[in-house]
């Protein structure tokens, strides 16, 4: 689920296939049926990225992050819910605290038609002891987003609506997050990841941007491995570290993810 967002994980489909013969007048052969599809399912993430970017713009002071999380489906109706967490540097190199993002989501997907799927939900991004509502300049870092995506084969268009001020951004409530992306079957096993963001923050002009990526995604002994060149247009005096290096400059960011 921050690609949180993004980021993202979900359960795969399994089709149920049931066959019977009888050999002769003596000898049947048995039915198979494969297993069905469970109506609740359970799955676990843990991996970890060069860099942690969220929207384009680095959380880890351009550093690797730790990551994992858990999510649960129910495949009868398309509920499903989530957690998910990472280690960050942001909330500190702003003047508060913390070193956490949890982020907590849930929501329901399914088709409108065979071709066009939907999905909608909340995401709560929380900065335990983040502090920055003392900072002058700043509001809490925690944030809520709703949200709402329509896919069609490998591509998709989604938007995330803060309902509360966004990621610290003082008087931002109802900022915006346009995402459209594809992802294209190279064969073999690669996947080609397309992805082009645009960040609008309320009553924050100067610090809207936009974002974008490219990338090769592959699963390998288990585990799906990412390489991808993320870059976005962001004002280099607004987003920095503390040592004054651009957090939104174009990079290469790899990660590796096993799920079970």
């Amino acid at each position: 689920m921050k690609t949180k967002l993004t980021r993202k994980v979900m359960a795969s489909a399994v089709m149920g296939v049931a066959m019977s013969a009888m050999a002769n007048a003596l000898v049947a052969v048995p039915a198979f049926a494969q297993e069905a599809k469970p109506e609740h399912e359970v799955s676990f993430n843990i991996g970890g990225v060069s860099d942690y970017r969220y929207r384009g713009i680095s959380q880890s002071r351009l550093k690797p992050a730790l990551q994992g999380g858990a999510d649960y489906v129910n495949n009868t109706h398309g509920i499903y819910a989530g957690t998910w967490l990472s280690t960050i540097k942001w909330t500190k190199d702003a003047g508060g605290s913390g070193e956490v993002e949890m982020d907590l989501y849930a929501g329901k997907r399914g088709e409108i038609t065979p071709d066009v799927t939907y999905d909608v939900g909340v995401l709560s991004y929380v900065y335990p002891s983040n502090g920055l509502k003392k900072v002058a300049g700043f509001a809490d870092a925690n944030t809520t987003e709703i949200y709402g995506q329509i896919g069609s084969g490998p591509f998709y268009a989604k938007y995330s609506h803060s309902v509360t001020n966004l990621f610290g951004f003082v008087n931002s409530k109802n900022s915006g997050y346009l995402d459209l992306g594809a992802n294209l079957d190279l064969s073999e096993g690669y996947t080609l990841n397309l992805h082009y963001g645009r960040q609008t923050i309320k009553n924050n002009t100067a610090s809207s941007y936009n974002d974008w990526k490219v990338g090769v995604t592959k699963e390998l002994v288990g585990v799906n491995f990412s390489l991808a060149v993320i870059g976005t247009s962001a004002d280099e005096k607004l987003y920095y570290t503390p040592a004054g290096k651009f957090t939104g400059k174009t990079s290469l960011v790899v990660s590796a993810v096993k799920t079970f």
